[in-house]
């Protein structure tokens, strides 16, 4: 017998028809029912391991929600068997850790391209290839963004480059890792070159798209930002990802209205 089957995803357990073509991933869990609260008539469809899937609809199209779990190979697999079953447009929306000091807790940080300090990525395009997002999922999520915005600290949205890794306690805990000096250095190196946020599963997931030739995005809750402490300035320690949940569900109308546009509905 096959390990893998026509019928229904290994991983997710999602079959074709479960699932829209426009899919928004959370890295928790928990965090999915939250998501498709802004949806149509969302239901759970399936939940195994660190994958839980919703769907609903907005403006009458078919839009789901799916967790990752943590890290570039499960939110790669995700992906995967999402296109399987017929999906073609992502926005990843989780939690990051501010790096340039424009950011402060709160904000929202909307991702133009990410460093790729994870594994994941290699093994879908070569060391040289950029994860970039698509220009037209990014778009939607910066003006949607902006509309849920204002400019004061910790209500901003910015869009720029983020830094993707492996290890949570490598940025946290650099000192104690035998690397950490690498660690150290190239943190400096991405703060100096204007690196706004670090996290976990964007250039993954960028990796794949390219690769299947689909289209992602990004959209990220700046947590706290270190290096805004190291420099004696104000910051807060923000939990609430609502603002980046109500910016990725706007950028999906946008993109529902667009896509429509552009096949002349």
């Amino acid at each position: 017998m096959a390990l893998l089957s026509d019928d229904i995803q290994f991983h997710l357990k999602i079959r074709n028809g479960d699932v829209g073509r426009y899919v928004i991933l959370p890295g928790d869990p928990g965090r999915v029912p939250a998501i498709a609260k802004y949806l149509d008539n969302a239901a759970k469809i399936a939940s195994n391991r660190e994958f839980t899937t919703y769907t609903g609809s907005l403006l009458g199209e078919k839009v789901s929600v799916t967790s990752t779990g943590i890290g570039g190979p499960s939110a790669a697999i995700a992906v995967e068997e999402l296109i399987r079953c017929g999906s073609d447009t992502f926005i990843r929306i989780g939690t990051s850790g501010g790096m340039a000091l424009k950011v402060s807790g709160g904000d929202l940080v909307v991702a133009t391209a990410s460093i790729r300090s994870e594994g994941t990525s290699r093994e879908y395009i070569p060391d040289g290839y950029p994860a970039v997002a698509d220009f037209e999922v990014m778009s939607a999520l910066k003006a949607a963004g902006d509309s849920l915005s204002e400019d004061k600290d910790g209500k901003r949205c910015h869009i720029g480059v983020v830094h993707c890794k492996d290890s949570f306690y490598g940025e946290i805990e650099p000192d104690k890792m035998p690397v950490g000096r690498t660690l150290c250095d190239n943190w400096d190196a991405y703060v100096k070159c204007g690196c706004l946020t670090s996290e976990m599963e964007s250039s993954a997931i960028f990796a794949v798209a390219a690769a299947r030739g689909v289209r992602a995005g990004s959209v990220f809750t700046a947590l706290w930002n270190v290096e805004r402490t190291k420099a004696g300035l104000p910051d807060t320690v923000c939990l609430d990802s609502d603002r980046a949940i109500r910016t990725a569900v706007e950028a999906v109308k946008i993109l529902i209205q667009q896509d429509r546009n552009k096949n002349g509905v």
